[in-house]
């Protein structure tokens, strides 16, 4: 591959890692959010609710995964690329400016909601553009370079996790509850509109560009996708189940929970995910570098059993103290580099080139909605309802048991990146 091409993959990545530093930072400062623009007298409550808003976001992503891969399949990759990740930034700097409820009441409230409604709608097309491209880009590598991409990906939460930790240091408690999380939205949005200035230089997907010569592109690709290709979304979403409770979890979930509920020092807690994080983005490269030499499903499935057995024994270390938390967060982070470092080939290799993008971004969203967006608050509501914080490893336990069983179904349907390369070579 070229210098060039690897600066598009890279330049593909941008959007998905400000989507992810927007997960962690919806995680690590829900208590502040909370008192901020859904305050409330039992702190809990507060915080179901900011995860609710957390959650109302994902409520967006199927509808704009359906509009926007519409767009990328008909008109092509790169206008829903600047697109998406000009109006995501802007709505990211909003929350960051949005007044507070003692300032503005339920009004504060309604917007942070619509923007984060804003937000899902075009983080629909993203990550879904970004595997689309990648793939088309570098067929023959695809696995790895889609573990490149969620390795690029995950830096975004551990940005954010280092965020945290400077403006926990720099500023005063007082003032870190006050104001310190709209600093962090606002260097999220800046980050977001200076990635759209370098997305400029983005040069169309080859794949689709030879679609596009030979008068091939689908002209109805969400109709296409659904009379002839229905398996192939369940077995996605499935296969997609415990990635997304994953990322959830360890990304937003993890920074509120070890704080509020188990009671870490909160610098102790974002110092362990950071830790975490980045060991994970650079295990998701171990773990694409592998599904370029073993079956992807495979390492898809050996990653959703490794979770599913190990959530019980990892929340009940830590709830108990009992364990490191840093040997706990390399055990989190190696399981999950398994399904975060193979998910995204297994997804793209189940669509052709035609439908494609429709189909990366209706798997995605319906999954990342289901059982990613909604995971914090189910773990929180767990919690609650079962009065026990090893509640949240039931919910992986399920997501896993998808997974492992969607796994089978992915190898018999997938093969269409290397199918489409190989012919393509053959011509």
């Amino acid at each position: 591959m070229t210098k060039a091409a690897w600066r598009m993959i890279l330049l593909a990545s941008l959007g998905g890692t400000l989507e992810y530093y927007d997960f962690v930072i919806f995680g690590i400062f829900a208590r502040e959010i909370g008192q901020a623009v859904f305050p409330s007298q039992d702190p809990l409550v507060s915080l179901i609710v900011t995860f609710t808003t957390f959650a109302i976001g994902y409520l967006a992503r199927p509808l704009g995964g359906i509009i926007l891969g519409r767009l990328g399949d008909k008109f092509g990759r790169r206008g829903v690329f600047l697109a998406s990740i000009f109006v995501t930034s802007a709505a990211t700097l909003g929350i960051g400016l949005v007044p507070t409820y003692a300032s503005w009441g339920i009004a504060a409230s309604i917007l942070v909601v619509a923007l984060r409604l804003t937000q899902g709608f075009c983080l629909g097309g993203e990550l879904p553009g970004a595997i689309t491209y990648v793939v088309e880009s570098a067929p023959r590598k695809a696995p790895f370079v889609c573990g490149v991409v969620f390795a690029c990906v995950t830096t975004g939460v551990a940005l954010g996790t280092m965020i945290a930790l400077v403006v926990g240091r720099v500023l005063s408690p007082a003032d870190a509850t006050l104001y310190g999380w709209r600093v962090a939205f606002i260097i999220g949005g800046v980050m977001g509109l200076g990635s759209f200035w370098l997305r400029r230089a983005f040069e169309e997907s080859p794949e689709f560009l030879e679609l596009k010569r030979l008068a091939a592109a689908s002209q109805e690709p969400i109709g296409e996708l659904v009379r002839t290709h229905p398996t192939q979304l369940v077995a996605g979403i499935a296969g997609q189940a415990v990635t997304a409770c994953f990322a959830g979890l360890f990304f937003a979930h993890m920074p509120a929970y070890l704080t509020s509920v188990l009671k870490y020092d909160p610098a102790t807690a974002v110092f362990a995910q950071t830790y975490g994080v980045i060991l994970h983005a650079v295990l998701i490269l171990g773990a694409g570098w592998l599904a370029n030499r073993y079956a992807p499903h495979v390492l898809l499935r050996v990653g959703a059993l490794a979770l599913a057995a190990g959530a019980y024994p990892f929340y009940a270390a830590l709830s108990d103290h009992s364990v490191n938390i840093i040997t706990l967060m390399t055990l989190g982070a190696m399981a999950g580099a398994l399904v975060n470092g193979t998910f995204a080939f297994v997804t793209a290799d189940l669509f052709p080139t035609r439908i494609r993008f429709s189909g990366v971004a209706v798997v995605q969203n319906i999954s990342q909605t289901a059982f990613g967006g909604t995971a914090p608050l189910i773990a929180t509501a767990l919690i609650r309802n079962l009065q026990t914080p090893v509640a949240p490893a039931d919910f992986v336990i399920a997501c896993g048991a998808v997974t492992f069983l969607g796994s089978f179904a992915v190898a018999r349907y997938g093969g269409q990146v290397r199918g489409e390369a190989a012919a393509s070579s053959i011509a």
